[in-house]
């Protein structure tokens, strides 16, 4: 199936009062399963594996990683083995996320975080290499130069659907907003929310997976003030605002990627940081199987969260 998403126009109070005008790039409904940023970062990863005759695919995630479930699903639909090299207890292997991925037969390979912390050694790489040669290794995230290809994309559809001036993700591992910068090719402004509290380390994250001919592209940024205290941290306020910007607008998010986008967005519309008429495009990631997580463990209530993702499991 094509990966082109829908452009959606959304309408709010906050953008009517300032003159801005909104879209979202709803690439939450690429898939019923492989949504957003993860359907774009696998595509062209999983085509490689297949041309090179690779006995599978290894990959790392935490307990409710998007990442983990989708390409779970995806190297299923592929007929691939694949491994996942998971960050916590094994006690969390029957939950949403993980109890879906061993459905779909992903291997759960449980390790402590200080294992986890040598996903990206090279000397640890080679040593998963040697035990499984025939697999290829995809980062966390998905994160690398062949996922950087199905990001970029996304600016070749955006030319074919809309004029705009700024583009807004959020920015986790890196790949999406390095993807986006790559298709860019400095036509717009980008704009990445940061979800976690690393400041500096992701702009040289975004720096080194480019290219050199996009290193020095200077049409991008990223914003590190609506982490919300860190990644998956939010406050009851921030979840009740971005349910509440939801309702308005008729799209769901979620708190821990595209919610934080929604925060910032609204905070920098109101204090004046976009000038008037600025047509501004949000990129919708997905994510949000991970809510059910959140269900599972309380840390939001499925009754004020209705259309999504509830805690079943396969």
């Amino acid at each position: 199936m094509s990966p082109l998403s829908v452009l959606q126009p959304i309408a709010h109070p906050v953008f009517t009062q300032h003159k801005i005008s909104v879209q979202v790039k709803r690439d939450d409904l690429i898939h019923h399963v492989i949504s957003g940023n993860k359907w774009r970062k696998l595509k062209y990863n999983l085509a490689h594996a297949k041309n090179i005759g690779a006995a599978g695919v290894i990959t790392f995630g935490g307990c409710f990683s998007n990442h983990i479930h989708a390409c779970a699903f995806a190297c299923h639909q592929q007929k691939l083995p694949v491994i996942g090299i998971i960050r916590g207890e094994e006690n969390n292997q029957n939950n949403y996320t993980l109890a879906w991925a061993k459905h779909w037969e992903m291997k759960l390979t449980f390790v402590d975080r200080k294992t986890y912390r040598m996903r990206n050694d090279e000397h640890y790489l080679q040593q998963l290499q040697l035990k499984y040669p025939d697999y290829i290794i995809i980062p966390e995230g998905g994160s690398n130069g062949l996922a950087l290809t199905g990001v970029a994309e996304v600016i070749d559809e955006l030319n074919q659907q809309c004029e705009f001036d700024t583009l807004i993700t959020p920015v986790g591992s890196g790949g999406t907003l390095a993807g986006l910068i790559l298709g860019d090719k400095s036509q717009h402004n980008l704009l990445g929310i940061a979800v976690l509290k690393q400041q500096g380390y992701l702009e040289n994250e975004v720096t080194a997976l480019l290219p050199l001919s996009s290193k020095h592209d200077k049409n991008w940024r990223i914003a590190h003030e609506f982490h919300c205290g860190g990644y998956a941290k939010f406050s009851p306020q921030d979840a009740e605002k971005i349910r509440n910007f939801s309702k308005v607008v008729g799209i769901d998010f979620e708190p821990v990627y595209s919610g934080k986008m929604i925060l910032a967005l609204l905070d920098l519309i109101e204090s004046g940081y976009f000038p008037a008429h600025h047509r501004i495009v949000l990129l919708h990631t997905g994510g949000l199987q991970g809510l059910a997580g959140m269900f599972e463990r309380g840390l939001l209530s499925q009754d004020e969260w209705p259309s999504l993702p509830g805690p079943s499991a396969p």
